[in-house]
C-alpha cells in the first residue's frame, strides 16, 4: 500500500508526495506538527498539515530569506528573528562572523526540539554562542523589547493559527519601533498564484508600505510552496535593496551558496507584470 502526503493549494489543486514512513506526529500546544520521510525531498515536517520544509529545497529559502538582507547591509550586528522553529535561517545568519548577537523567538519550543531531533540539516546552529532562544509569543516579544536590531526576519507561517498576529499593521509597527535607523525587515510575503495566498499578498503589503520608507517585493522559486513561486518583503528606513547593494563586499566574504547569488538579487526584484499590479490593488 503506497502513503501520500498530500496537500490543498485550491479547492481543485493539490501537492501529494510519496511517503517511505512517518517519522514523527503529535499535537502541541499551539499546532499539529509531522515529520516524515520520503524518496524524493528526504525528510521534511509540516505544521497544521501545510509544508514549512524539506531536506531537498530548504536551501533555497533561507538562503533569500537571509543573505538578501545582508548583501545591501554588511555590517549588521544585531538580529531578530521571529518564528524560523526548523532553524535554517539562524543557521544561515551564523555563517557571519560580523554579527554579535541573534534572538529567535519562536511560540512553539515543540517546533525546535523536534527539528533538532529529526531536522538536524536546518536545526544544527541552535546552540551557537550567539543565539539566544526565546519561547515566547513574537507579537508580545516586539511589544515589549528595548533592543535595538539591525535587521528583523520574520520567518512565520502562514497567516493562520499562531502565526496569524504576525501579518497586523500593530505588529509591523512594533517592529519598525525596534529597528536602527540603518534596520531592515524581512518577510516571507506569501504567493502570487493562488486567491487566498494572492489575498494574503496584498494585505501585507498594503501595511508594510504605510509603515516603511522602503518597501520592495523579492521572489525566489521553492518547488514544494504553492505554485513553486514565492515571494518576500524587504522593507527599510535606509535602504533599496537594488540600488544600495554592496555585491563586491558581499561576494569578498566568500560565503559558499546553493542558490542566492548577488546577481539573483537584483534580478529577483523584477517582478512579472501581473504580481507589479496584484500589489497595487486594494482589498
Amino acid at each position: 500500500m503506497e502513503f501520500w502526503y498530500s496537500e490543498s493549494y485550491s479547492d481543485n489543486v493539490k501537492l501529494s508526495i510519496k511517503v517511505d514512513k512517518q517519522l514523527h506526529g503529535e499535537q502541541s500546544d499551539f499546532q499539529r506538527i509531522d515529520f516524515f520521510e520520503s524518496k524524493e525531498f528526504g525528510r521534511f515536517f509540516t505544521l497544521d498539515g501545510l509544508m514549512m520544509a524539506t531536506e531537498k529545497d530548504e536551501f533555497i529559502y533561507h538562503d533569500m530569506i537571509t543573505h538578501t538582507a545582508l548583501a545591501v547591509n554588511p555590517g549588521i550586528r544585531n538580529v531578530l528573528v521571529i518564528g524560523a522553529g526548523d532553524g535554517g535561517t539562524v543557521r544561515e545568519l551564523t555563517r557571519y562572523k560580523n554579527i554579535e548577537k541573534i534572538h529567535m523567538v519562536e511560540i512553539d519550543e515543540r517546533v525546535v526540539r523536534l527539528c533538532e531531533e529529526y531536522l538536524p540539516l536546518t536545526a544544527s546552529k541552535l546552540k551557537d554562542s550567539r543565539v539566544s532562544l526565546y519561547f515566547q509569543d513574537g507579537l508580545e516579544f516586539v511589544k515589549k523589547s528595548q533592543e535595538k536590531y539591525d535587521l528583523i526576519i520574520v520567518d512565520s507561517t502562514d497567516p493562520i493559527g499562531p502565526g496569524e498576529g504576525l501579518f497586523t499593521m500593530d505588529f509591523y509597527t512594533d517592529c519598525y519601533n525596534l529597528l536602527s535607523d540603518e534596520g531592515i525587515l524581512i518577510n516571507q510575503h506569501e504567493s502570487p498564484y493562488y486567491d487566498k495566498d494572492r489575498k494574503e499578498l496584498i494585505r501585507t503589503r498594503q501595511k508594510i508600505k504605510k509603515i516603511f520608507e522602503i518597501s520592495r517585493v523579492y521572489q525566489a522559486h521553492i518547488p514544494t510552496y504553492p505554485s513553486g513561486h514565492w515571494l518576500f518583503g524587504f522593507a527599510s528606513k535606509k535602504y533599496d535593496p537594488v540600488k544600495d547593494i554592496k555585491a563586491d563586499e558581499w561576494n569578498n566574504m566568500g560565503l559558499e551558496t546553493k542558490y542566492y547569488n548577488t546577481d539573483l538579487h537584483v534580478g529577483s526584484f523584477a517582478l512579472p507584470t501581473y504580481v507589479n499590479e496584484l500589489m497595487e490593488e486594494e482589498l
